[in-house]
C-alpha cells in the first residue's frame, strides 16, 4: 500500500511541472473508474457531486462522511486523487491541521484548502487569518512525510467579489505560506487567467472550467495553466438525464429520456472486470 501510495504522489507532483492536464471530478467509484478508464492521468473529489448524491446542498457533508467517500475513491482507483476538503471543516488553525493530517491519511495525492467561512455575512477570512490556515495545513502535510500536494483557494468570485486584484494578493499570499499550487474558481476572461498565472509562477495555476462556452482547455494551457477541474460539471450533466427523462416519464408517460442511456453490457462488462481483477488480486487498469 504505503509504495503504491507515494508512487501515486510523485506521479501527481510531477503532472504539476509542466504541461496542462485535466484532473475531471467523480462522485463515487463507478465515475470514479469509469475516468480512469478513459485514461485521465489524476481525478479530484467533488465536494457538491458527493454532495447531491447524499441528498444535502454543497459544503453539508459532515467531515467523517466526507473523509470515508475520500479514502473509497483513494482506494477503488490506481490513479492520484485530489480531495476537494472544502475549508478544511475547521476555522482554527490547530483543528484545521487535524483534519489535514486526517485527510492524509486517506491515501490522497493532494488536498485543497478554501478560505471561505460558509458565513454569508462574512464569507472569507480575513487574510492574516487565511494565511495562517494554509501554514497549518502545510505544517501538517509536513509532519506526515507524504508528499501531498497542497492547493489554496481564493474564492472570492464565488462569493461575489470581483475584484482580480484581491484574488491575486491572496493567492500570492498562499504560495508563500507554503501551496504548491493555487487556485481561484470563477476565473473567466483570459486576462484573469494570465493575472493570476503571472502573479504564482513559477508555482502551478488550477483553473475551474465548468460551462459550455468558457475558455478550452487548450486557450488556458496557451496561458500557462497547469491542471484544470470541472467541479460538479459532470454530476451535474448526469443529474440532468436523470431529472428529463423522469420529469417526462411522470408528466407525459413516455420514454424519450433514455435514449442517450449507458448501454447495460458495456457498463456490467466494465465493472466486472475490474471487480474480477480486484478478487485475483491485481491491480485494476479498466482496459477494455
Amino acid at each position: 500500500m504505503m509504495t503504491t501510495m507515494t508512487a501515486k504522489r510523485a506521479a501527481f507532483r510531477q503532472l504539476h511541472e509542466s504541461g496542462c492536464f485535466t484532473i475531471p471530478n467523480p462522485w463515487d467509484i463507478g465515475s470514479a473508474r469509469y475516468l480512469q478508464h478513459l485514461g485521465f492521468k489524476a481525478i479530484a473529489t467533488s465536494s457538491a457531486g458527493f454532495a447531491f448524491s447524499r441528498g444535502l446542498p454543497d459544503n453539508a457533508v459532515p467531515r467523517d462522511v466526507m473523509l470515508a467517500h475520500i479514502r473509497e475513491l483513494v482506494e477503488a482507483t490506481d490513479i492520484p486523487v485530489n480531495a476537494d476538503f472544502e475549508n478544511g471543516f475547521a476555522s482554527g488553525p490547530e483543528e484545521l491541521a487535524e483534519n489535514v493530517r486526517l485527510c492524509v491519511e486517506t491515501g490522497v495525492s493532494g488536498l485543497s484548502i478554501e478560505d471561505s467561512t460558509g458565513d454569508k455575512a462574512k464569507p472569507l477570512y480575513e487574510l492574516d487569518h487565511a494565511v495562517e490556515r494554509i501554514k497549518a495545513a502545510r505544517a501538517s502535510i509536513d509532519r506526515a512525510g507524504g508528499n501531498v500536494i497542497l492547493v489554496g483557494r481564493a474564492e472570492n468570485f464565488l462569493v461575489g467579489q470581483d475584484d482580480i486584484a484581491e484574488v491575486v494578493r491572496r493567492l500570492q499570499a498562499y504560495a508563500k505560506a507554503g501551496a504548491d499550487c493555487l487556485y481561484a474558481p470563477g476565473l473567466e476572461t483570459r486576462e484573469e487567467v494570465s493575472a493570476v498565472v503571472a502573479a504564482v509562477a513559477p508555482k502551478p495555476v488550477n483553473v475551474l472550467i465548468s460551462g459550455p462556452d468558457g475558455l478550452t482547455i487548450a486557450e488556458v494551457a496557451a496561458l500557462g495553466v497547469r491542471r484544470v477541474s470541472v467541479g460538479g460539471a459532470l454530476a451535474r450533466v448526469a443529474w440532468g438525464e436523470f431529472m428529463r427523462a423522469a420529469e417526462e416519464l411522470i408528466g407525459h408517460g413516455t420514454f424519450g429520456g433514455f435514449a442517450h442511456a449507458a448501454p447495460h453490457g458495456e457498463l456490467n462488462e466494465l465493472f466486472r472486470v475490474d471487480e474480477q481483477r480486484r478478487r485475483e488480486g491485481g491491480r485494476s487498469r479498466l482496459n477494455l
